[in-house]
């Protein structure tokens, strides 16, 4: 009985240790954004009726066309990954009437100098 309570109090042990080691763990530094992305880029004329036509970074014209589907409720309410294109958008998604949020970021790329 005996070994028993010592092989006990040892396991007790050693899981503490480890609780004390995950506290100590170091904090991760913040990521800093690639300077590409944040370069400002000219809208096409196309990209620009719905983003305006000053240089902006890609990630601001990125925010800017998700707030115009959003304005104008063009995401579909079934699949919610997919966008309904208007006339705006669909002269920058090169004519498709329905578009997936990852191949707009694709479409958007080509619209931008």
């Amino acid at each position: 009985m005996a070994k028993k309570a010592k092989k006990a109090k040892k396991k007790v042990k050693k899981v503490a240790k480890k609780k004390a080691k995950k506290k100590v763990a170091k904090k991760k530094a913040k990521r800093k954004p690639n300077p590409q992305f944040m370069k400002p880029m000219t809208p096409s004329d196309k990209l620009a009726a719905v983003v305006g036509s000053k240089p902006i970074p890609r990630t601001e014209v990125v925010k800017k066309v998700w707030n115009y589907i959003k304005k104008n409720k063009l995401q579909d309410s079934v699949n919610k990954r997919m966008i309904n294109a208007d006339a705006n958008l669909k002269a920058v998604f090169g004519g498709k009437a329905k578009v997936s949020m990852f191949e707009m970021t694709k479409l958007i790329n080509k619209h931008l100098s």
